[in-house]
């Protein structure tokens, strides 16, 4: 632990620094932020300055929703902050902020922070110094969420700080008490969707399998789903159905195809076979070569039917 060009590292930011070997910097300049050990060998009077944090992020609407959170194991208690424009990585570094606002508040002497941010840990332990000796810049432009690091850096010289990345997403049968407590975190952090946005998020979905099926041509749900995704569209074959099921066009085609002949006591009404002939068109898409109308001709003494585009 606290090799700061481990492998494994799966979360992705813009503007780090490249081909920098951080494990060389002086001795002086990361010491400031040391790895701490895990939770469990926490001597008990210590464990009261142990915060873990988590941020998350998703889609609501229009809009990405972030949510930065810490959890004492101490208190249990957990505090919260959210917003809307930015990444679950930019709420990563916002639940730091709030670990360091509750240390600054409470007086603590010493912090130690649990993340399972890979990119929080390498910030703190070394990360951060490279950052303020290139002047937050990178090849002439700022780093990625530099106000951000700013803030931290200043304020983790005035404190003791020990940082440990813990491995998230164990099964619970396997879970230790620092996992558990990383559990509690990231419930924490999850973002409550209302009711509303769901009823949005799916009204979106729906006028987009609607789209897809009218412009394939109303075909059935799977050819539909298909053609949906051969153009890069994911929908699901629950929005689809319930997109044909309320399509007025598809009701009308099957009604012609149900339609039953003149047939009264046992023999034809009046007609003989070609002689009647019940005729409608249906107003489609256009097509690539240019034809949007369907023709339905049923032949009323079998029900054969007939159709022309």
């Amino acid at each position: 632990m606290g090799n700061l060009n481990r492998p494994g590292i799966l979360e992705v930011i813009m503007d780090w620094p490249e081909g920098k070997k951080f494990g060389t910097l002086p001795a002086e300049e990361v010491s400031r932020v040391k790895e701490a050990p895990p939770y469990n060998e926490l001597p008990e009077n210590e464990k009261t300055y142990a915060l873990f944090t988590d941020g998350s992020c998703c889609i609501v609407g229009k809009h990405h929703r972030w949510k930065a959170a810490v959890w004492s194991p101490t208190q249990q208690v957990a505090e919260a902050t959210e917003g809307k424009g930015e990444s679950s990585q930019f709420a990563e570094v916002k639940a730091v902020q709030l670990a360091l606002d509750a240390a600054e508040q409470e007086r603590w002497p010493m912090l130690y922070l649990y993340t399972d941010s890979w990119i929080v840990a390498n910030a703190l332990w070394g990360w951060l110094q490279q950052w303020e000796q290139n002047n937050w810049q990178r090849k002439g432009k700022p780093i990625w969420a530099a106000d951000l690091w700013k803030d931290i850096a200043a304020r983790i010289k005035n404190m003791v700080i020990k940082v440990r990345h813990v491995d998230a997403h164990v099964p619970k049968s396997w879970a230790t008490e620092e996992q558990q407590n990383n559990h509690q975190v990231d419930q924490a952090a999850k973002i409550e969707v209302a009711q509303i946005d769901l009823d949005w998020q799916n009204k979106g979905e729906l006028f987009l399998a609607r789209w897809a099926h009218e412009t394939s041509g109303h075909q059935g749900r799977d050819a539909t789903y298909k053609w949906a995704r051969d153009r890069g569209v994911d929908l699901t074959m629950d929005a689809i159905a319930q997109i044909i099921h309320d399509c007025d066009t598809c009701a009308t085609i099957k009604q012609a195809k149900r339609m039953k002949p003149l047939w009264e006591e046992g023999r034809w009404q009046k007609y003989k076979y070609g002689e009647a002939w019940q005729v409608d068109y249906i107003t489609l898409p256009q097509s690539r070569n240019g034809k949007r109308y369907v023709l339905t001709m049923v032949e009323a003494t079998t029900g054969w039917l007939e159709t022309y585009a």
